[in-house]
């Protein structure tokens, strides 16, 4: 697991919590891609894992400072925070909601559920971790981004019926904004073409692969804010 020490992380949580809870920030850092001219705009969390936190990729290149350069391009006054953690499941991102969240956030993306797939889990237990989430960002009045990936074949036909319906009964049901697949903006299913937007390990995207993805969330993110 990589992640990203951010000493702004300490600042923000340290003065807001209880001294009991100030350890958190320094076992799970959460950095955040903030311009100076965006100080006192939109808060957006960003809920996720590896895909999110910007696995294996230099400072700059991963998504969340991507998809905060893209809205600072199209005018878009909200800074993002990054609050994914390589490797973690929808059971991670859940169990450190509440803490990633502060009175400032205004919207979340939630990009959870890779892990999830990727290990085969019961999809009941990634719709219940998810519907909890979603629960708890209805309950603070917050604009959400559901943001999926689909399930793949390999767990059987029923596995991942039962695993694509996650996410848009759920956006129904809370009556959030859907992205149904993360990876969507790299284009169709030929591997050669997407070779050249992933990491050697063909599960992580590149910067330029980023670069793709987030012009196709972007707008969904900035129409989100405008709600």
């Amino acid at each position: 697991m990589r992640l990203c020490p951010c000493l702004l992380s300490e600042l923000r949580y340290g003065a807001r919590r209880a001294l009991g809870k100030a350890f958190i920030p320094l076992i799970f850092p959460i950095s955040v891609a903030i311009s100076p001219a965006y100080a006192d705009v939109t808060e957006i969390v960003a809920l996720g894992d590896s895909l999110t936190a910007g696995y294996g990729l230099a400072e700059g290149e991963g998504f969340v400072p991507q998809l905060q350069a893209w809205l600072e391009a199209n005018g878009v006054a909200a800074k993002v925070v990054n609050a994914g953690v390589s490797g973690d499941t929808s059971a991670g991102g859940l169990s450190r909601l509440d803490w990633s969240l502060t009175p400032e956030t205004d919207a979340l993306i939630v990009a959870l559920g890779g892990n999830d797939l990727l290990r085969g889990l019961d999809p009941a237990t990634t719709r219940a971790n998810l519907d909890q989430i979603l629960a708890k960002a209805k309950a603070r009045g917050l604009k959400v981004l559901l943001i999926g990936l689909p399930g793949p074949a390999n767990f059987g036909p029923d596995w991942k019926t039962e695993f694509d319906a996650i996410f848009p009964d759920l956006a129904a049901r809370y009556g959030t904004a859907l992205a149904p697949n993360f990876l969507a903006g790299l284009g169709g299913p030929d591997p050669a073409s997407l070779q050249t937007l992933m990491q050697a390990d063909q599960i992580h995207p590149n910067a330029e692969g980023v670069k793709k993805i987030v012009a196709n969330i972007g707008p969904q993110v900035q129409a989100l804010l405008s709600e």
